[in-house]
């Protein structure tokens, strides 16, 4: 295979992943998106797979955060920066697979391949300030309630080997075929054994099928128990108008409005987004009261967002800011309110990591922050239940979110500001990783955005109802949106032991290394494949 050829087919899985995930939204290319690189790593000499499969991650990650170019101060050095640290976790998939390629086969590289993907998956996710579980290959499906019912068990690690399963499948299938069809005279493929394809493509469809089944079966129980109505507010207030003095009473006056029209409905819980009022209600009195008043109209309990100052500012004083939720309880004209401040904040955003240490002015990395991190994991209470909230991006942290529900939330909110990002697909996206906690805890998963997406997810993962105008869009408009929830108490597998997987493929990784390090498997009839680098 030339070099021209290989670079392509690494370039075209790259951008077949991007393809699976909004804004495109193809999610059945994931299924196959991996096929033309694992083709052209196989039997390539380890820094050439790392090579090309960089190249795949590049393209993917480039196209799947073109939205982050939307946040002020960063510009194309800041996404070109994300995009080759992030690509270099595919890179060093690449670099692994090729290796045990080299020193096995092409066999036992496809089997090992999910282990060693879900093991780079999660140290993406969690590798200190620059943990980042955006775009795992799991999100894809989250369109798919069946295929996705396994991450109550094994969490969004579970979909993402699976895909990366079939993949596998699917690859040594077009290894042999390639063999087959070049008269097996070529200088590319050589022979896989039986006993290696038969344990690579059975592997995958009994996964496959296991899954399907016990996706079958889960989200086919009904959801019973006492139902809770809730309303959510999606105010949509232009990013520049929120923090502008000027506009303070009209958007007070927007939030009062459109939860008026909410209280109709006779709500337990009012949920207004992240930082909805144009101040911090503990510092602001006549703020408070303002809120206390509505809250108090409405007859009903509100839940909102409220922050010293605005993200992605310069905050340099000694004080301690935090970003919050407050939740308002109005009885006989009284107001008594919780507080939970944000535990996982946004690096860059809401502060700068190790600013001392690391000389981010070289790089043009404006000096933004200031938050201070909550420390608890507070649970709110109403009259007939309680429930967590998770601010902004704290949702796509599966571990974090699933210690509220430990704590004994029974149901979750999520209160957000995407307006950032613009009309591109960032909503949607946090929308895919939205689901996959529900699944994972079995619990419903509200979403209240300032301009959207907002929504009520049901424990299976089905987005029940979202706020839309009249035309069908649901970001960047105005609306109320009154759904239920059930209470629910998790007691899934997930929930209690979290990411046991990460940490098995994580083990599993290590030992296929080892084994091909020592070449392993010798004489074994799973050992068939070489292919010329």
């Amino acid at each position: 295979m030339g070099a021209i050829t290989a670079i392509s087919m690494a370039a075209g899985s790259g951008i077949l992943l991007f393809a699976c995930f909004p804004p495109v939204n193809l999610p059945v290319l994931a299924w196959l998106a991996l096929v033309p690189l694992f083709v052209s790593i196989t039997g390539k000499r380890a820094r050439y797979g790392f090579l090309l499969s960089l190249i795949c991650g590049i393209f993917f990650f480039l196209g799947i955060f073109n939205w982050i170019l939307e946040i002020p101060g960063y510009v194309w050095i800041h996404h070109t920066m994300l995009a080759l640290y992030l690509g270099s976790y595919i890179g060093l998939f690449g670099l692994i697979f090729a290796f045990i390629s080299q020193r096995q086969g092409v066999a036992p590289a496809l089997f090992s391949a999910p282990f060693v993907w879900v093991a780079l998956e999660y140290a993406r996710s969690n590798f200190s300030f620059l943990a980042l579980p955006w775009g795992l290959l799991a999100h894809s499906q989250y369109q798919y309630p069946t295929l996705i019912q396994m991450a109550s068990v094994t969490g969004a690690y579970g979909v993402s080997f699976l895909i990366i399963m079939i993949n596998s499948g699917i690859a040594v299938l077009v290894l042999h075929c390639t063999y087959r069809m070049q008269n097996r005279k070529s200088n590319f493929v050589r022979p896989i054994s039986r006993q290696g394809r038969s344990a690579v493509v059975l592997t995958a469809v009994i996964l496959l099928s296991l899954t399907l089944f016990y996706g079958h079966m889960a989200a086919s129980k009904p959801i019973v128990g006492d139902e809770i109505r809730l309303s959510l507010i999606q105010g949509n207030i232009e990013q520049s108008k929120k923090w502008d003095r000027r506009y303070a009473d009209v958007i007070m006056g927007t939030y009062a409005k459109l939860t008026g029209k909410a209280a109709k409905d006779r709500p337990a819980l009012i949920v207004w987004p992240e930082t909805a009022v144009p101040g911090f209600i503990d510092q602001n009195t006549k703020l408070y009261k303002e809120v206390n008043h509505i809250a108090v109209e409405a007859r009903s309990c509100l839940l909102l967002g409220s922050s010293q100052y605005r993200k992605f500012m310069n905050k340099r004083s000694g004080r301690k800011y935090f970003n919050s939720a407050f939740l308002i309880h109005s009885d006989r004209g009284t107001a008594k309110k919780q507080q939970y401040d944000k535990i996982r904040l946004l690096p860059f955003g809401e502060y700068l990591p190790f600013k001392r240490a690391i000389p981010w002015s070289y790089i043009k990395v404006p000096y933004l922050g200031g938050f201070t991190p909550g420390k608890k994991f507070t649970i709110f209470e109403l009259p007939s239940s309680c429930f967590g909230v998770t601010i902004c991006w704290e949702n796509i942290f599966p571990d974090l979110f699933r210690q509220f529900v430990k704590h004994g939330a029974r149901f979750m909110i999520n209160i957000t500001n995407e307006a950032w990002f613009g009309k591109t697909a960032a909503p949607y996206q946090f929308v895919s990783m939205s689901v996959f906690r529900a699944v994972e805890n079995r619990v419903f998963v509200v979403r209240c955005a300032n301009t959207g997406v907002s929504c009520f997810i049901d424990p299976y993962g089905r987005i029940v109802s979202r706020v839309m105008d009249k035309n069908g869009s649901d970001i960047f408009v105005q609306g109320v949106l009154t759904g239920s929830v059930i209470p629910l108490k998790s007691n899934t597998f997930y929930t209690r032991y979290g990411d046991w997987l990460a940490w098995v493929c994580t083990g599993f990784s290590v030992v296929f290394i080892l084994v091909a390090l020592f070449k392993g498997f010798k004489g074994s009839g799973f050992r068939g494949s070489e292919v010329e680098g």
